[in-house]
């Protein structure tokens, strides 16, 4: 492969930059995607493995700081209230999502004009609706139209059925009079192009060992490719170069798997880290400390992870718990939008999660004295997988200047370089969403017909009474880290991504998000790489800071 020189390089091969580079390959530009992870083949996956619970707590956790890989670098979150996760590989962190497959809302573009508060985006719902529909059609996206909570839209293929689960959990819905809809999923119902069928394991959230998701290691990388994109596995960017003045990018500096250094000059520089890993390598590409790309003072700043919080209904019954997707068999939007009468701003998208393996229903048993969890206690224990559901709210976060990613002082990665710090807390409007959701899905559960809900893990029940303090878990959406404006005094990059101070540098991953919303973000981020990627395609001759 030639790697000395291309037209364009693309760092990170998870979701945004599969797009960009097959979008740009088959414009017939010469394109390098630098992935400091490797492939993941299907039969590395733990989900059809006998051990798959320990495997997931250990090897295949989601926490880059336990599950320590080659190919992952360490996270400073001495200052945050929640430990990111992330996975580094082909695919990025789509190999182990759980392919729920949603867009934003219209709101969520509007939030100052709706609500008053944070800033709109420079871009609306209609101008990225052609966008998403390109991508949900390559990818075989699986849903019903016609929900009442957006906009018309349609998809290429039918829904997953939503099992007993589903419709348990739906007549409680329909008792309460409040919304629920069949999901939307980056699963195909058939075999689709390269991908498998789905065999309905509930695993997705560990990888597919059926190679049947649309992770972007396969609903992707494979057609990018076979249009001529480079991709180089173990590489890990150290910084990217400019010109004197810091208003073209000339090179990437990356370091191979043995350690060696090497320069790829390039025309231009698309960056697709993700919202930690972008500001990351902005900041470590200026000498002065101050970060490339920052004339704005904004890159690192305004980090939102979308802390989720969860309500586990216990059932007399069995409901097929374990029956995937997983995915979501249903989601409600019913609690999305600001009701002001709640005491906090904007809201959370629900949805119903299958919960697969005997130790997962054990969990929710930690309260338990030793005694009560030990030989024949926890055969009897045991029994409760199969009869357990979740709700899971995706809480949206509002964008804080504290709350920002910057270069920890200590911790280095396996290369030497820097690891990035997490500066985190929970706002109080956030932690009044998660109150107000713990209550509202635990009522959800008793409507089903939940025997007890059991809130983030613990043996309180808070169907009848007052939340306590929540506990965020598994925060998986790095966002606005690099937002996006027409301003370069306010934003980092332009409604297209490319950075107001440096012609040739883009950004195309989450860290370009002015606000989180409060659904899963990978539909937006895939649809914005899109129009990214087109935009620079159609303006390769017309490169122009705007600072």
């Amino acid at each position: 492969m030639n790697h000395e020189h291309v037209d364009v390089a693309i760092i990170g091969a998870g979701p945004s930059g599969a797009v960009a580079a097959h979008t740009l390959a088959d414009r017939g530009f010469a394109v390098l995607c630098l992935e400091q992870g490797d492939w993941v083949n299907p039969d590395e996956f733990p989900g059809d493995k006998p051990d798959f619970e320990l495997q997931t707590r250990t090897t295949w956790a989601w926490d880059p700081n336990v599950r320590q890989r080659d190919a992952d670098y360490p996270l400073d979150v001495t200052e945050a209230d929640l430990s990111p996760i992330m996975f580094s590989a082909v695919g990025g962190s789509s190999v182990v999502y759980g392919a729920h497959w949603q867009r934003l809302l219209p709101s969520d573009f509007r939030v100052r004009t709706v609500d008053g508060i944070c800033d709109d985006w420079p871009i609306d719902y209609h101008e990225v609706e052609p966008f998403y529909e390109e991508v949900d059609r390559f990818l075989g996206i699986s849903g019903l139209g016609g929900d009442p909570a957006y906009p018309p839209q349609d998809f290429p293929m039918p829904p997953h059925p939503i099992g007993i689960a589903g419709v348990r959990i739906a007549e409680g819905m329909n008792k309460l009079g409040w919304h629920w809809w069949p999901g939307t999923h980056a699963i195909p119902t058939s075999a689709f192009k390269n991908m498998g069928q789905c065999v309905r394991w509930g695993v997705c959230e560990r990888g597919c060992p059926a190679g049947a998701k649309a992770s972007f290691d396969l609903g992707y990388w494979p057609h990018a490719t076979a249009r001529g994109a480079q991709l180089i596995t173990g590489a890990r960017v150290a910084r990217i170069e400019t010109d004197a003045a810091q208003r073209t990018a000339t090179a990437i500096v990356w370091i191979d798997r043995a350690g060696v250094e090497h320069r790829s000059t390039c025309n231009a520089v698309v960056l697709a880290a993700n919202g930690i890993g972008t500001p990351r390598l902005l900041l470590m590409s200026d000498e002065s400390g101050d970060g490339l790309a920052n004339s704005s003072g904004l890159v690192g700043q305004n980090l939102m992870l979308h802390p989720n919080v969860e309500v586990t209904g216990v059932y007399d019954e069995d409901v097929e718990s374990w029956n995937g997707p997983a995915g979501q068999p249903v989601y409600s939007l019913q609690f999305y939008e600001t009701d002001r009468s709640r005491g906090f701003y904007r809201g959370a998208k629900w949805n119903l999660m299958p919960i697969p393996g005997v130790l997962n229903a054990l969990k929710l048993f930690d309260d338990l004295p030793f005694e009560q969890r030990w030989g024949s206690a926890a055969h009897d224990l045991s029994r409760h997988a199969g009869r357990i559901l979740n709700w899971v709210a995706n809480i949206e976060d509002l964008p804080e200047a504290t709350n920002r990613v910057t270069l920890s002082p200590h911790l280095r990665d396996s290369s030497g370089l820097p690891a990035p710090k997490i500066s985190y807390r929970l706002s109080e409007n956030t932690r009044r969403n998660m109150r107000f959701s713990i209550e509202r899905m635990s009522e959800a559960h008793h409507a089903a017909g939940a025997a007890k809900t059991i809130a983030n893990g613990t043996l309180a029940d808070i169907g009848s009474g007052a939340a306590s303090e929540p506990q965020a878990f598994s925060p998986g959406h790095l966002l606005g880290t690099a937002r996006m404006g027409d301003d370069p005094s306010s934003s980092v990059v332009d409604r297209f991504g490319r950075s107001h101070d440096i012609a040739n540098l883009f950004i195309v991953d989450g860290s370009v998000m002015v606000t989180s919303g409060g659904v899963n973000p990978t539909a937006t981020i895939a649809a914005l790489a899109l129009r990214t990627a087109r935009h620079i395609a159609d303006t390769a001759r017309d490169q122009r800071a705007l600072a």
